[in-house]
This record gives C-alpha cells, sequence and structure tokens, in this order.
C-alpha cells in the first residue's frame, strides 16, 4: 500500500528517554491515545510527568488534547510558531529516528520498518552513547529504573 504513516514522539527533557509510535495520522484522537500509551511508559520507568511541550500541529492544538493533558494534572505548553529549535531535543530525537532507522537500510515494507523501531528505541534508551549525557544512554538518567542506583 502506498501512503503515508507518521511518527509521534515523546522525549523525556531530563534523561532523553524515547517513546516513539508509527501511526497512520495526525488527528486529534491519535495524538491522544498515542499520549494516554507515551505517559504509561514514562510512568513505568518512575518518570512524573509535570509538562508537554508540542508543536502547533492542528491534533496538539485541539482542545480535546489539551483537556486530557489537563485532567492528568499536566500542564501544556506549545513552541513558538516557525520554531522548532525551541522543541530541540525531540527534533534531535527524530533527526536521529532518520538516521538510524528510517533510513537505515532499505526496508522491503513498511511494516517491516515499523516493526524494527522497537529494537531501534531499546538501543537508542538503553545502549546508544549520548553526548549531552557524558557519553551514557538515557537509561542511565532514570534514577527509578529496575537496576539503577543513583
Amino acid at each position: 500500500m502506498i501512503g503515508y504513516s507518521y511518527i509521534h514522539s515523546a522525549v523525556d527533557d531530563h534523561s532523553r528517554l524515547a517513546y516513539s509510535e508509527v501511526l497512520p495520522d495526525e488527528r486529534q484522537h491519535t495524538a491522544i491515545a498515542f499520549w494516554q500509551r507515551a505517559q504509561a511508559f514514562f510512568t513505568g520507568h518512575g518518570i512524573t510527568v509535570e509538562r508537554v511541550l508540542t508543536d502547533n500541529g492542528s491534533c496538539y492544538k485541539s482542545k480535546l488534547f489539551t483537556q486530557t493533558l489537563t485532567a492528568a494534572g499536566i500542564a501544556h505548553k506549545r513552541i513558538r510558531p516557525y520554531r522548532p529549535q525551541t522543541n530541540g531535543k525531540v527534533e534531535r530525537s527524530n533527526r536521529t529516528l532518520l538516521e538510524e532507522w528510517a533510513y537505515l537500510r532499505p526496508y522491503t515494507t513498511n511494516t517491516e520498518r515499523t516493526a524494527a523501531l522497537a529494537d531501534f528505541l531499546h538501543t537508542y534508551n538503553h545502549h546508544r552513547c549520548h553526548t549531552a549525557l557524558d557519553g551514557k544512554p538515557p537509561i542511565s538518567r532514570v534514577n527509578n529504573a529496575p537496576g539503577q542506583y543513583t
């Protein structure tokens, strides 16, 4: 099938722990469901989300998306229009996704590429060295992760 897939990503500001999914669209209900799964991922790692910074895509500008965050006690902030560098950590994560996962090698199908995402994210979060983290992987900055005692 020819068409588009959309990568939805969330990155923890402190640890750079990343959560991403390949989804069929960028509609508000898709974004809300993504966020609920992302929040569960971060909660499972002992990370309490206080604020979410998004770009100005229509799915994130929807009142329902903001209401979903507010109901969970999370403040919703949006970047200034045409200033993607404000959202630098997720923009850098997206670039890494493109270079080290999406276009790393030719995939025969989009299903094959999507299936490779879980392994990439594990490597990214648990094994890939990050310059901004003194050469350590994001999981090393998650104080409540199993086996992490800092």
